[in-house]
C-alpha cells in the first residue's frame, strides 16, 4: 500500500515530504511545544531575525535526515551482506530520531541546559548531571505512551521495543574512542555492521551531522549570516566505507575544504551570534531572574506540583514549560505572598523589565586565548578584591568564561573524517599539510567576557574600558615574550645539538 506522505513548505529546504508517522508525531503537545522555544535563546534580543523556534528546525533535520540516510542506501553496492543493507525500517528510525533530537530543550533552549539548571539543581553533578539529550529520550518516551503511538508505529513496520531503542541511541550517538575502542558501549538498535546510521543525527566521531545542516542553514538564514558550507553537496558525496574495520561515513577528497568551511561556519556562528556579548548579557540576566524566581513558580505534574528547576524530573510537568515562562514571571502572583517569596518575584521582574526596556548590563571588554589558564589568572586577578585594577564593581556572574572549538576540543575533527577517490574501494586520511598552510593551527579558544551594572557611570565605563585594554595588551605582551624565550632557547639546544654532531662526525 502506498504511504500517503505530507508535504511541507520550508523556507530553508522548500517543500519536503515527511511520513505519516512523523506527522503524528509532530501532531502531539510534546512537540508542538517546540513552537514557542526559540531556537537562540536571547540571541532574539540582537538579532530581530533570529525568531525562529526549535519546532521547524527538528522538522528540518528529519527531513535532512531521511535524505542522507537514502543517499547513503541509492549508493550501496548490489554486493554486500544483507546485514549491511539500509532498509526503509532503518531510514524511519534515522527520520524520526531527526525530529525527536531536541524534544527536551527547556526554556530559552540552551539557556536551560548551560545556565539555569546547572546553577538551580547544584545536586545534578558528574554522572548525575542533566542535559537536553537526556530529556529528549525520556519526553519521546512519555510522547509514545500518553498519545497510545506504540501500535502505530508497529502497523508502519517498526518493531518496538528494537526500533525504539535504535531511535534513542541515534538521538544520544555513538560514542566513539579511537585510542580504545574496546572501551566503546554496544548498542542494541542495530549491528556493528549499520554503526555508520549513528553519524547521521548526532555524530560523536567527528561532528559532522544533519543536526549541524540544518542549524548553520537555518540560523544563518535568520541572523543575516552568509554560510559557505553547501550540505547538499556533502550528502551527494557521502558514501560508506569500511575503515579499521568499521563501516564508517566518507566522502570525496576534493570535499575536503567545503569541510573545513563547515568548521568555520560553526565557529563563526559562535563568535559572531551565540557567543555574541550582548546575546551573553541578556541570557546571564534571564539566567538570574529565572534562579530568583525558580521556586515560587509551580508546573502540574503527573501526580504533584514541581518548580521551574524540578519539572525536569516529570515529563508532564516538563511539557508546560517554553520560553512563556518569561511572561508568567512578569505576571502578577494573585493572592498574598510572604515577605521573602514577594522579595525575589520582585527583584526577578525587574531584571526582566530592564530586558524589556533595554537597561542591560554593559560589557568592559573581552579577552581570547588559546590557553584556559590565561583566561583564569585575569578572572582571578579581576575579582582579587572591590578595588580591581578596573575600578569597577565586579561580581563572579559578571565574568563569563567560555570555551569555543571545532567540536573535539583541541583536535582537529577533519583528522577524523576519512576520504575517497573517484573509482577507489578503500578510504583514507587528509593531512591538514595537504589541504593548505592557511588552515586552522589551533582548535580550541578560550574567551573571557567581563560586563558590570546598568548603572555605571559613562565616564568610570570608559576608563574601565581604557584599562581593561591595558591588562590585555599586558598578557599578551608577556605571552608573546614567553613563546619568543622558549623559541630562542630550543633554537640554542638545536645549535648545541649540532655542534655535538659535528664535532662527533
Amino acid at each position: 500500500m502506498e504511504v500517503a506522505y505530507k508535504v511541507f513548505n520550508d523556507p530553508i529546504h522548500g517543500h519536503i515530504e515527511l511520513h505519516p508517522l512523523l506527522v503524528k508525531i509532530i501532531d502531539t503537545p510534546q512537540f508542538q511545544r517546540m513552537r514557542n522555544i526559540k531556537q537562540l535563546g536571547g540571541a532574539y534580543y540582537v538579532f530581530p531575525g533570529a525568531s525562529h523556534n526549535r519546532f521547524e528546525h527538528s522538522i528540518g533535520v528529519a527531513h535532512l535526515a531521511g535524505k542522507l540516510a537514502k543517499s547513503l542506501k541509492e549508493k550501496m553496492p548490489e554486493q554486500i551482506d544483507e546485514a549491511e543493507k539500509i532498509d526503509d525500517r532503518d531510514v524511519l528510525c534515522v527520520q524520526i530520531a531527526g525530529l525527536c533530537h531536541d524534544l527536551g530543550h527547556g526554556p530559552f533552549s540552551h539557556l536551560f541546559d548551560k545556565m539555569f539548571i546547572p546553577k538551580a539543581r547544584t545536586d545534578l553533578k558528574d554522572d548525575k548531571k542533566w542535559t537536553h539529550e537526556k530529556a529528549s529520550l525520556d519526553m519521546l518516551e512519555h510522547l509514545i505512551k500518553v498519545n497510545k503511538l506504540a501500535p502505530v508505529m508497529e502497523e508502519n513496520g517498526l518493531v518496538l521495543p528494537e526500533d525504539l531503542d535504535f531511535i534513542k541511541e541515534l538521538i544520544f550517538g555513538k560514542i566513539t574512542d579511537p585510542a580504545h575502542p574496546e572501551k566503546e558501549p554496544k548498542y542494541k538498535g542495530r549491528k556493528p555492521e549499520k554503526y555508520f546510521l549513528y553519524e547521521i543525527v548526532s555524530n560523536k566521531r567527528n561532528g559532522i551531522d544533519v543536526d549541524k545542516f540544518d542549524y548553520f542553514a537555518r540560523d544563518c538564514h535568520h541572523l543575516g549570516i552568509k554560510s559557505n558550507f553547501d550540505h547538499d553537496r556533502f550528502i551527494k558525496f557521502a558514501k560508506v566505507f569500511k575503515v579499521d574495520g568499521e563501516q564508517q561515513i566518507c566522502t570525496r577528497e576534493k570535499e575536503v575544504g567545503n569541510l573545513y568551511d563547515f568548521f568555520h561556519t560553526r565557529n563563526s556562528l559562535h563568535r559572531r551570534a551565540y557567543q555574541h556579548k550582548v546575546t551573553n548579557i541578556v541570557e546571564t540576566m534571564i539566567t538570574e531572574a529565572f534562579v530568583l524566581a525558580d521556586k515560587h513558580l509551580t508546573f502540574v505534574g503527573e501526580s504533584k506540583k514541581f518548580t521551574l528547576s524540578t519539572a525536569i524530573d516529570d515529563m508532564v510537568a516538563y511539557t508546560k514549560l517554553n520560553d512563556n515562562v518569561f511572561e508568567q514571571i512578569l505576571l502578577p502572583t494573585p493572592g498574598e505572598l510572604d515577605e521573602a517569596r514577594e522579595k525575589d518575584l520582585k527583584k526577578a521582574r525587574e531584571i526582566l523589565t530592564n530586558i524589556s526596556s533595554r537597561r542591560l548590563l554593559k560589557c568592559v571588554g573581552q579577552f581570547y586565548s588559546a590557553y584556559q589558564a590565561d583566561i583564569e589568572d585575569m578572572r582571578l586577578h579581576l575579582l582579587v578584591d572591590q578595588k580591581n585594577p578596573l575600578g569597577i564593581k565586579l561580581l563572579p556572574e559578571h565574568l563569563n568564561v567560555i570555551k569555543m572549538d571545532y567540536g573535539m576540543k583541541t583536535e582537529n575533527p577533519i583528522d577524523r573524517v576519512s576520504f575517497y577517490r573517484k573509482g577507489d574501494k578503500e578510504a583514507f586520511k587528509i593531512s591538514r599539510g595537504q589541504v593548505s598552510t592557511l588552515t586552522p593551527g589551533h582548535f580550541q579558544e578560550w574567551l573571557l567576557q567581563v560586563y558590570c551594572t546598568a548603572e555605571t557611570d559613562g565616564e568610570i565605563l570608559a576608563l574601565a574600558r581604557k584599562k581593561f585594554e591595558q591588562l590585555c595588551q599586558t598578557v599578551t605582551s608577556k605571552k608573546v615574550c614567553l613563546q619568543l624565550s622558549i623559541s630562542l632557547h630550543v633554537v640554542k639546544l638545536f645549535q648545541i645539538t649540532l655542534f655535538y654532531y659535528r664535532e662527533a662526525g
